[in-house]
Parts: C-alpha cells; structure tokens; sequence
C-alpha cells in the first residue's frame, strides 16, 4: 500500500518554475520542514513561513533562504462565549492576527504567493482565500475529529458522554470552513485523510511528510549511560518514547505492565522518554501529571531501579535509545500517528503497537512488528517478554520493519519527492 500519493499533475522542470510559497503553522516549522528547506534549495523559488511569535522566538534558521516571520497573538476567548466554540473563537481571534501579517506583507512588499500550505487546526487558514484569492491554498489536515471511531469514548477509563460529542463536533467548525476555502489537502496516513467528510476526501492527498532512513538507521556499536549505567546493543531493553507520557499514547497500560514484565524478564531494564505535560485529551489540575499519577498506582509492585525515565532528549540522543532497544513498546489510541514509531522501525526496532488505527496501517502482526490489545498490560508484558526471550530469532521483524519505512515512508526517494511535485505543479 503506497502511504505517498500525489493525483497526476502537468508540471514544469523546477529550473523554469519560478514560484512564491508561503508555509503557515502556528508552531512553524512543524510538518513543513523538510519540504520548505528543499523548496529554498532552488533558487528560483522565494519562501516564507510563518508561525506565532512567541512559539518561533529564539529558533535557529531554518534555511539561509526561508524568510520565517512570527505574528502576535494573545490565546483568549470572553467567558461569555459558549464552551462549544471558545476554541472557534480563539481560532477566529489567530486567523484575524494572522491576515494583518499578511495584508501588510501584500501591501507593503507586493508579496504574493503562488501556493500556501497551512496547518488547519489552529484557525490560521480560514481567511486565506480573502488576503490571497489568486493563490493555491493547500492544507495539512492532520485530524477530523470523531464521536466515535476515533479518540474520543476510546478510553472508558475517561468516559465522554453526548455533551463532548457535541463539543467535538463544533469542534471540527475551523477545519471545515479552511477545506470549503482551499483547493486542497494533505494527510500523512490513509486512515487519518479517510476520518474527513466524504465531500473533501478526493482532494487530500495522502503524503506523510518522511522519515530521513539515512539518519534514523541501525547502529551495531551504539551505546549510552544512564545513572551510571551502561545500555549497549544486546541488552534486554525496552523502550518507550512519547512527547509527553498521557493516556493518549498508552502510558497507563505501558506503566500497569512493568510489574509482570519484571517478574518474567528479571534482567530487563526500561528507558521511558518523554516530558510530563499534556499534549492530547484531558488535562491533570496544577503541580499533577500522569506519570506522577500511574507511578503511584504501580509503586510498590515495581523495581524502579530497573526503570530510568530520561524526559525528552536531544534528537541524537533519542536515537540512542532506539539504537539501544531490544522491544519498543508503541501504543496510541485511534489517534494521530507519532513520527517516533515511524523512526524507530527505520531504526529496526522489534516495535510493539497497539491493536489500533492507524499502527496497523504500517505494522502488519508477525511480519514487521507485533501488535497487541491497547488495554490489555498482562498481554502486552507477555510479548514484550517473549520478543526479549526469542532475541536474534525476530530479527527478520526487525529488517522487515526498517524496509517498510524505506519503501514507504522515506523522505529524500518517496515522500518529500511526490510532496514537491504536489507543490511545484503548475
């Protein structure tokens, strides 16, 4: 299954398109980075990219040819706004801070991009089409919210109930009036372009934006230290990486594993990579985390000297670490898909995912991965124990897992290529 596909388009050599491209994302570069550093490549192209100020301030440049500005804005909403659409609101306030940017960059230097990729899901491309309406308006649609099927109601040990299918379904009010606006889009996986409405589907192209194999490879001799301890290739280790350890990544069945896997894999140490904020779903009151919440759960029936929570790490670092692993554990709820199980199959990580879309877009059980019930602890320490238990003879997991990101997911000869030619097309 190609997880790369760009519809037939008449295009000109890149030496003859002289184009404006303009890349919006409130946390800018964000998903734009490959291909707005590759676009600047050709001299004949001029780039912008724009984020928040505040989110952008003190970044180092991206590319000596990617103009990056930041625009203000205040995140707010009044108290009298129904709780249905304060995001909708906020969004709205983002999109108007937004378009003064750009009129005063269209007014004042007469810049007019020929295309525009914009993040839809903060509000920055609702009114693109009134500052630019010449322009070819693409967008990256990275989540049409769900009552069912998808996040939410996944989790019955965080109950929703009508009142939020309401809400998600305003929710979504943002993404639809950029898509009625723009001439297309982009998703990165199958199953999260198939989650918008019907109407919009055949105008998103499937194109993730790529894994760099070169970078993201195998390394017999890689090693590192933590408190004192030395991992090196050939240990029983086991690996979890998540931006930040919530539910929505499966902390909590990772963490209600450890005891069993402990007690079948005494050897077994566990690297846990990842901040303790929230970036998806409910969040804890002030000075609470969930790793504080399901360490407590899990306290005395766990060997915490066996268990080394490092944070988030500098990129090399976290490359280590899956270098490192013997079995890394990826679990999700019917959710966006992380780049980071992506990279550490590049790696060659015997990875473990849950049962969930969209992992088994990518992970086929027994062939490139094995996957396992989301809620299910006891199961998922019984195969992380007979991953570790059967070593070197899952080896042919591990190649496969690293060539189905070679074949599919790669930046420089599958994905970034196929995203260009969406772009340059004429």
């Amino acid at each position: 299954m190609d997880n790369c596909r760009v519809p037939p388009f008449s295009l000109l050599p890149s030496s003859f398109a002289q184009m404006r491209f303009l890349f919006i994302h409130q946390n800018f570069p964000g998903q734009f980075l490959h291909v707005a550093r590759a676009l600047a490549d050709n001299p004949a192209h001029e780039v912008i990219g724009i984020g928040e100020a505040a989110n952008i301030q003190g970044r180092p440049a991206l590319h000596p040819r990617v103009r990056v500005l930041g625009y203000p804005f205040k995140d707010s909403a009044s108290k009298e706004t129904h709780r249905y659409i304060r995001d909708f609101e906020i969004h709205i306030r983002r999109a108007q801070a937004l378009t003064q940017m750009l009129t005063q960059l269209r007014d004042s230097e007469g810049f007019v991009p020929d295309v525009i990729l914009a993040h839809t899901g903060w509000g920055e491309g609702l009114f693109l089409r009134e500052v630019f309406p010449g322009a070819r308006i693409l967008n990256y649609c990275e989540y049409y919210y769900q009552g069912q099927g998808g996040d939410m109601g996944f989790d019955p040990e965080f109950p929703q109930g009508p009142d939020d299918q309401f809400r998600i379904r305003i929710k979504n009010s943002t993404q639809i009036h950029s898509l009625l606006a723009a001439d297309g889009g982009i998703s990165p996986t199958r199953w999260q372009q198939s989650l918008y409405p019907a109407e919009f589907r055949p105008r998103i192209n499937i194109i993730h934006e790529g894994i760099d194999t070169a970078l993201a490879a195998p390394d017999p001799q890689a090693w590192l230290e933590i408190r004192g301890q030395r991992f090196q290739v050939g240990d029983e280790t086991v690996t979890y990486v998540a931006r930040n350890l919530e539910p929505y990544r499966g902390f909590h069945t990772f963490m209600r594993s450890l005891s069993r896997l402990q007690a079948l894999r005494p050897q077994a140490r566990v690297i846990i990579v990842g901040g303790n904020d929230v970036s998806y779903g409910q969040r804890l009151p002030p000075g609470q985390s969930y790793r504080k919440r399901y360490c407590s759960e899990v306290q005395n029936q766990v060997d915490w000297s066996r268990v080394f929570f490092v944070g988030k790490l500098p990129y090399k670092d976290y490359l280590r670490v899956l270098q490192v692993s013997a079995a890394h554990v990826y679990l999700t709820y019917p959710f966006v898909l992380s780049w980071s199980m992506l990279e550490a199959m590049s790696v060659g990580c015997l990875l473990i995912g849950s049962r969930t879309a969209p992992v088994q877009e990518v992970i086929e059980d027994g062939q490139n991965g094995l996957l396992t019930d989301f809620f299910d602890p006891q199961a998922l320490a019984d195969t992380i124990a007979q991953a570790l238990a059967q070593g070197p003879a899952l080896a042919p997991l591990r190649q496969a897992a690293r060539q189905t990101i070679v074949e599919r997911y790669d930046l420089t000869t599958r994905c970034l290529p196929e995203m260009l030619a969406l772009l340059e097309a004429r």
